[in-house]
């Protein structure tokens, strides 16, 4: 069947084409959502008179386009990703991946129209991706690849630290293990601690001192 595209389909073609497309994607979908007309005398007519107009948006189209094509060609695209200590990434850069380093620099593309030379990428290096514009036009954009730095702990800290919790995780206990009460502890703290000293030992009270002690008549 042929019709008459009343607006751009990057699946198709753009607006004032004439294409042959199958009845039921026509009647189901292109007229429904009036992407397209039916190829009749009078719709003829109709994108005829709209001519001007049509071509002024596709030079507008092409001045965009060849502005976002110096845009993407002189972007630096740099990727960080975890990766092995020969290079290979614990993942891949996909196209999607691409898509939204260009977001981030305010850059909206298709994921559809960037394709990657090399396909997916799974290796730190410098690639190189094509990103398909209006037209024919086609930028190409750059892009590095680089491992992302881990920070790894030595095994003497790790086992330094396990230590110290091991220690911690355990009460003080005596000879016969039982837990020393909180006392004991606070005085052993006390006493460690620079400039204390020690303290003095009582002595049982004698008869003779008792004695003494009492008033005499």
């Amino acid at each position: 069947m042929k019709v008459i595209l009343n607006k751009d389909l990057s699946t198709l073609g753009e607006e004032g084409d004439v294409k042959d497309v199958a009845k039921g994607y026509a009647r189901n979908y292109l007229f429904p959502k009036g992407i397209a007309l039916p190829y009749t005398p009078k719709n003829v007519k109709l994108f005829e008179s709209r001519k001007g107009e049509i071509d002024a948006r596709k030079a507008v189209k092409r001045q965009d386009a060849m502005g976002l094509k110096e845009k993407l060609e002189t972007a630096e695209i740099v990727i960080s990703m975890s990766a092995g200590a020969n290079g290979r990434l614990y993942g891949a850069v996909t196209s999607q991946t691409i898509v939204d380093e260009l977001g981030k620099m305010g850059i909206q593309i298709e994921r559809k129209r960037v394709e990657i030379t090399s396909g997916s990428i799974k290796s730190v290096g410098k690639y190189k991706a094509t990103v398909k514009l209006y037209e024919q036009n086609v930028a190409e954009i750059q892009i590095s690849v680089n491992a992302l730095a881990v920070k790894i702990e030595s095994p003497v800290t790790q086992a330094r630290g396990g230590a110290r919790r091991r220690r911690d995780d355990f009460p003080r206990q005596d000879a016969l293990g039982t837990a020393l009460p909180e006392s004991v502890l606070e005085a052993e703290s006390a006493a460690q601690e620079p400039g204390a000293e020690p303290a003095a030992a009582q002595e049982p009270a004698t008869q003779e001192s008792a004695e003494s002690a009492e008033p005499r008549v």
